[in-house]
């Protein structure tokens, strides 16, 4: 009969996003950056995102634990972390224990770490200290990479949410390397050229559940309009590279949208970009 055969596929491909939350995926991109110094071709830098720790009955609280391993393992020369950290309070130990595992990190919080969403399951949780990483809030950090000064500015979720966040009055122009770190890929759109020369975020989980068009491309069902979703862009605020992050959220699910974690190699780039001007709110 049609129905049983209609219920047979739907339970099927609900068993298949269940099991697809948990199919992480092991990837190294390339991203070239323009005006990298010389001293940091090569470098690498481990990115993740979205581990959502703690919400109910998804896989992706294991692929968050192995993402971190494997990040742990390919010992990146600087590790960031682009938000929606936990998604109930329960995850938190989980989380430490990732953040144990690595070294050299920096974390910005997602609106998930806030409470900010409609996910009725998701609960806040106070993350002010993370001992084992270095919390930007609004805030920039310093590191040294081969001898060369490494910039990293990160964008806190209620500012962002607000209209608020200027993260291009922290920016250090005598840095080698001027790192953006934004749960929200969109924070691009407000950045002017040049300031910064690489952006990280995350926040939409690849689309999480997707459908699959011809050609290649893919109708995210959450974001259907959304411009950057995952991978490497080219943007006027710089290059980007959208985490498809490891958990879930509102339903323990991915479809067409594996989890992943992403160690990114960078290249130097000829092209040169001006500065741009300062954005208007």
């Amino acid at each position: 009969m049609l129905w049983v055969g209609a219920a047979l596929a739907a339970f099927g491909a609900i068993g298949y996003a269940w099991f697809e939350a948990g199919w992480l995926r092991l990837r190294t991109l390339e991203v070239e950056i323009p005006g990298l110094p010389e001293a940091l071709e090569g470098m690498r830098i481990g990115h993740l995102s979205d581990f959502h720790f703690g919400a109910l009955w998804s896989r992706g609280n294991g692929a968050g634990l192995r993402a971190g391993a494997w990040v742990a393992e390919c010992k990146p020369e600087l590790v960031c972390i682009t938000g929606d950290l936990v998604s109930h309070p329960r995850g938190e130990p989980r989380l430490r224990a990732v953040l144990d595992l690595l070294e050299a990190t920096y974390v910005v919080l997602g609106n998930h770490d806030v409470a900010e969403t409609r996910d009725p399951l998701s609960r806040a949780v106070e993350l002010h200290d993370l001992e084992a990483a270095v919390l930007l809030r609004d805030t920039a950090a310093s590191a040294q990479v081969r001898g060369v000064a490494v910039q990293l500015v990160g964008v806190g979720p209620r500012t962002y949410a607000r209209c608020e966040a200027h993260p291009w009055t922290l920016a250090d122009p005598s840095a080698g390397l001027r790192i953006l770190l934004c749960h929200f890929p969109s924070i691009v759109r407000t950045l002017p050229a040049g300031v910064f020369q690489l952006v990280l975020a995350g926040h939409l989980h690849a689309g999480q559940l997707c459908l699959p068009l011809p050609r290649g491309r893919r109708l995210t069902l959450a974001h259907p309009s959304a411009r950057y979703v995952s991978g490497v862009y080219a943007t006027p605020g710089g290059p980007l590279h959208v985490s498809p992050g490891t958990g879930t959220t509102f339903v323990p699910f991915r479809l067409f949208a594996r989890p992943e974690a992403t160690v990114l190699v960078l290249r130097r780039s000829s092209r040169v970009v001006e500065a741009g001007p300062v954005p208007r709110r």
